[in-house]
C-alpha cells in the first residue's frame, strides 16, 4: 500500500491528517474526472432539445409552449450559454434518469405521461449515436490522467471506475486511450445499486479485494464524494479539471486540480 500526497500534503481521513491513510486501491469517476466529457455531452443536450423541440412541433405546440419546453428542458440538463453545469442531468445522471426528466418537462408543457415518455424515447433513440462509444468525437482524458495511472501501477494499488455510464462507454473509453491495462474492476450504470448509493462502494471494493477504510475515491459531483464518506472510504478528493466552468464542490473535502497534483509515495 502506499500513501497520497496533494500538493505536498500527506492525505488521510481528516485535514490535515494526524497519521496519513495508506492506500490500497483508487477508485475513479468517469465523465468530467478521467475524461474530458463536456463537448460531447454539450451536443447530445443540444440534439436532444432540437429533437424534443421538433417532436412539439409535431404534436401541436405553439410558440408560448415551445419556449417554455426549451427553458424547461435546459434548466435540467445544466445547458447554459457558458457550456454546461457540472452538476445538471446531462453531466452526473444516467440515461435513463435523463429520459425521465426529458419527460417530466414534456408533461409541464401540457402532454399526458404516456406521450411524453414515448416522444423522449423517441428523441433519445435519434440522438444516443451522439454518447458513449459510437460517438463521432470521443472524449479526451484529462491532462496528467495516463502519468497518474502508471505510477499507481507501478506501485501496485489496484484501480477501478466508478460511473453512472454503462460498462460498453466505459470499456470502450479505457480500450481507446490504451488505459485498460491499469484497471482492475468497474462498476457502471448496468450494476447496482448504482452510485450514490454507498452500498455501490462496498460492492466495487469487495470486487478489488480490498476494505474502503483502504481507498481513496474522486469525482466532480458532490454525491460522489458525500457517497464515498458514507462508505468510510478514507481519501475523498473532488476533481476541478474536467469542466469549462469551476464545479460547486463541497469545501470540505480537498480538491484537485491537476493529475500532476497527486503523489504516489511508497
Amino acid at each position: 500500500m502506499v500513501h497520497l500526497t496533494l500538493r505536498g500534503q500527506p492525505l488521510g481521513t481528516a485535514q490535515p491528517p494526524a497519521d496519513p491513510a495508506r492506500i490500497a486501491a483508487v477508485l475513479f469517476d468517469k465523465d468530467g474526472t478521467m475524461s474530458q466529457s463536456e463537448p460531447m455531452l454539450l451536443r447530445l443536450a443540444r440534439a436532444r432539445v432540437e429533437q424534443c423541440l421538433a417532436l412539439g412541433v409535431s404534436h401541436g405546440l405553439d410558440d408560448a409552449r415551445l419556449q417554455q419546453l426549451l427553458d424547461l428542458l435546459a434548466r435540467a440538463y445544466g445547458l447554459g450559454t457558458d457550456g454546461l453545469h457540472p452538476a445538471g442531468t446531462i453531466a452526473v445522471a444516467a440515461r435513463d434518469h435523463n429520459l425521465i426528466s426529458t419527460a417530466t418537462a414534456l408533461v409541464q408543457v401540457g402532454l399526458g405521461w404516456p406521450e411524453a415518455l414515448a416522444l423522449s424515447e423517441q428523441a433519445f433513440a435519434s440522438t444516443d449515436s451522439l454518447h458513449g462509444q459510437g460517438a463521432p468525437t470521443p472524449p479526451q482524458p484529462t491532462d496528467g490522467l495516463a502519468n497518474l495511472l502508471e505510477r499507481l501501477t507501478a506501485a501496485g494499488v489496484r484501480c477501478a471506475v466508478i460511473s453512472n455510464d454503462h460498462q460498453p462507454g466505459i470499456q470502450a473509453f479505457l480500450r481507446r486511450h490504451d488505459l485498460a491495462k491499469h484497471f482492475a474492476g468497474l462498476w457502471s450504470a448496468d450494476h447496482l445499486p448504482r452510485k450514490p448509493d454507498p452500498e455501490a462502494v462496498h460492492a466495487l471494493c469487495a470486487e478489488l479485494g480490498v476494505r474502503p477504510q483502504s481507498c481513496a475515491l474522486i469525482g466532480d459531483a458532490n454525491s460522489d464524494l458525500h457517497m464515498a464518506r458514507k462508505a468510510g472510504v478514507a481519501v475523498v478528493l473532488g476533481y476541478q479539471d474536467g469542466w469549462s466552468q469551476p464545479v460547486p464542490l463541497d469545501p470540505a473535502f480537498p480538491q484537485i486540480h491537476h493529475w500532476d497534483e497527486l503523489e504516489v509515495v511508497d
